[in-house]
């Protein structure tokens, strides 16, 4: 096993590697850049490298240093979390070259797979059904000329990332230029590569996927399978294992892990990886993409399998063969997990950086927070604004949606806005309760629900009470003031100064 290993990345992931890392008895190593010289993974890490200024472009994307950092440290193997270089094909043989171990699979691999387009071939090859789109990049031209032969809806698809970054539905030919600038440049500025790639559109459909793990050794199992079909700008933000629709029809697993067991074999894959599908509402299932990488929703597979993938990556990673084969795994019970971003959902939920000023985490039986803050830590305004997953487990799925309602109701920010009291409203909604998912769940939420007004801040209620409750004593007192002012008024405007 590592003596070391460099976290090429920041935030929550870096901190949930680092904490793995530490159970196993291995130094972390952090980088950080200017505007992540205070943040919790730096604080946490045994050692921590500067890479560069805030933007990523100067230092969470800048391979050249983070080799240098790793050498410089004397790590051996380097852990990419997601987003980032995670699915950077080049970074993966820049580590190898180094003489650095990836913590994922080989460049090849993701040259084969972390590539929307060369996925789509290989899933075909493997036999398994696909969305009809192009087999390659294309232009502006080339995507009208797919949409005229296909018909509307479409959708604009980065070729070198996921994550909703670089996607764009497109529901009629007027939309189609400009929705194609906008993919382009978001996935230039997400990936480095502005490429874009078009397929058919389907409409409210399903989105599942797959979580793979496969040693060097040839040996590969599926971990079940997770729902993401909760998502705002199709990007996830409630997962749930198992999916209640598989849950009501189990022959969908087999099936969907088999599928997606040939797809990354074909491609020779080893270490963690997903495969995703989009199921139709007649259960048909479409290969979409692999992510060759961690996902960000792993913590659901974790509770419900009981298994740290993390861990099993590292030890991947060094050589080891897989502990257990398919018909070991099991799953037990149901696991929600939420994504906690500082964002303004009664506000196209448009980013909200800021410092917090307070933080009440929730807690109890069944709770588990990946989080990256801490109070008087001030949000970033250059990359995601996600602060923190929360994660629940219960032995079935109403239990589970119960105890997220509670989590949500003792999670307190302060400070910025967040999506906290939104979910809340989501959770207790009868369609989510019911299972009846799909990918445009929020636009037709936020369409039929009247949406609820801001939170108050508790601070300040909490400031308002101890005024007017000091100002209900003095108020008792019987003695008026020398220069004739009631106590109460006096009391009052002193407090309310303050």
């Amino acid at each position: 096993m590592f003596r070391k290993v460099l976290i090429a990345n920041r935030g929550e992931i870096a901190v949930r590697v680092i904490r793995t890392l530490r159970e196993m008895g291995i130094v972390s190593v952090a980088v950080y850049s200017d505007a992540d010289r205070t943040s919790l993974h730096v604080r946490m890490a045994d050692e921590a490298e500067h890479l560069g200024q805030s933007p990523s472009a100067e230092s969470y994307l800048r391979i050249d240093r983070i080799l240098d950092a790793a050498r410089k440290h004397g790590a051996e193997a380097i852990h990419p979390g997601y987003g980032f270089l995670s699915e950077n094909a080049d970074f993966a043989a820049a580590c190898e070259d180094a003489g650095l171990v990836f913590i994922g699979p080989s460049a090849t691999s993701i040259r084969a797979l972390g590539s929307k387009t060369e996925a789509r071939r290989h899933a075909m090859a493997a036999g398994t059904a696909v969305v009809p789109g192009t087999e390659d990049a294309v232009t502006l031209e080339e995507a009208h000329a797919f949409a005229r032969e296909h018909g509307y809806p479409v959708l604009l698809k980065a070729v070198a990332g996921g994550g909703g970054k670089g996607m764009r539905g497109v529901e009629r030919e007027q939309e189609l230029d400009p929705a194609f600038r906008e993919a382009a440049s978001e996935a230039e500025r997400a990936f480095g590569s502005a490429e874009v790639y078009v397929e058919k559109l389907i409409h409210r459909p399903r989105h599942i996927e797959i979580q793979l793990l496969g040693d060097r050794h040839g040996n590969m199992v599926h971990l079940g399978e997770r729902e993401c079909s909760i998502q705002r700008r199709h990007e996830k933000v409630v997962e749930e294992s198992p999916s209640p629709l598989v849950a009501a029809h189990p022959e969908m697993r087999q099936a969907m892990g088999e599928a997606a067991i040939r797809a990354a074999k074909a491609a020779g894959y080893y270490n963690a990886g997903t495969v995703e599908f989009l199921v139709d509402q007649d259960r048909h299932f479409y290969f979409l993409e692999v992510n060759t990488r961690l996902q960000v929703e792993h913590p659901v597979t974790e509770l419900v399998t009981g298994l740290d993938l993390v861990r099993l990556q590292l030890e991947i990673a060094a050589g080891a063969r897989l502990p257990f084969s398919q018909d070991e795994v099991t799953w037990r019970g149901s696991a929600i997990e939420c994504r906690i971003y500082a964002e303004d959902p009664y506000n196209d939920f448009l980013p909200f950086p800021g410092k917090l000023t307070r933080l009440r985490r929730p807690m109890g039986p069944g709770i588990r927070l990946d989080a990256c803050v801490y109070p008087g830590w001030t949000v970033p305004l250059e990359y995601d604004p996600l602060l923190a997953k929360l994660v629940v487990w219960s032995g079935g799925r109403d239990e589970s949606i119960a105890r997220m309602i509670r989590a949500l109701g003792e999670y307190d920010v302060g400070g910025i806005r967040t999506n906290i009291s939104f979910f809340r409203q989501i959770f207790e909604a009868a369609e989510f309760r019911a299972g009846l998912l799909h990918t445009g769940f929020i636009d037709e939420f936020l369409a039929g629900h009247e949406r609820p007004s801001a939170p108050p801040d508790l601070a300040a209620v909490a400031a308002l009470t101890a005024a007017l409750d000091h100002m209900s004593r003095a108020a008792r007192q019987p003695q008026a003031a020398a220069n004739g002012t009631s106590p109460w008024l006096a009391a009052g405007r002193q407090e309310m100064m303050r």
